[in-house]
């Protein structure tokens, strides 16, 4: 996966395109910055893709929470850079579930761990990050798992 970030960049700055080649510049510093965290943690193997995937959703979450502040704060221009940067890092994620389907992960989720109270809860998180990295809102996801349990 870092190869096709490698390879974006590049297109990005042939095609001078600055939004994109700096926001690109800012995930492979992201993952740059993950990758000796794990390989000095004994790991050696560095960052895999799933790890990528959770960088780049809390890449686009931070976004979400800077534009939604800037436009509270009449900062409209900035607002659109920080949107524009989302467009960018969207482009690699996988695609989004849709409400419906996160409902039937959570429902399937629960099941498979057979939660019962809401001390299953973490349980039923982890089946989730595991399977369902970058392609859902684990916000949004946890507050399913919290109302199933309940």
């Amino acid at each position: 996966m870092q190869e096709r970030f490698t390879e974006a960049l590049k297109t990005a700055v042939k095609a001078k395109d600055k939004i994109r080649v700096s926001t690109l510049r800012l995930i492979m510093a992201a993952i740059k910055d993950r990758d000796i965290a794990a390989r000095s943690a004994d790991n050696g193997d560095g960052v895999s893709d799933d790890q990528i995937l959770e960088i780049l959703a809390k890449m686009v979450k931070q976004r979400q929470e800077a534009a939604t502040t800037y436009e509270e704060a009449g900062r409209l221009e900035l607002a659109e850079q920080e949107r524009a940067e989302i467009i960018v890092i969207e482009d690699f994620l996988p695609a989004q579930l849709s409400d419906e389907e996160v409902a039937a992960a959570v429902e399937a989720a629960c099941t498979q761990v057979e939660a019962q109270s809401l001390k299953d809860m973490g349980k039923v998180m982890g089946v989730l990050k595991g399977k369902y990295a970058g392609q859902m809102d684990f916000g949004k996801a946890g507050g399913l798992v919290k109302q199933r349990l309940s």
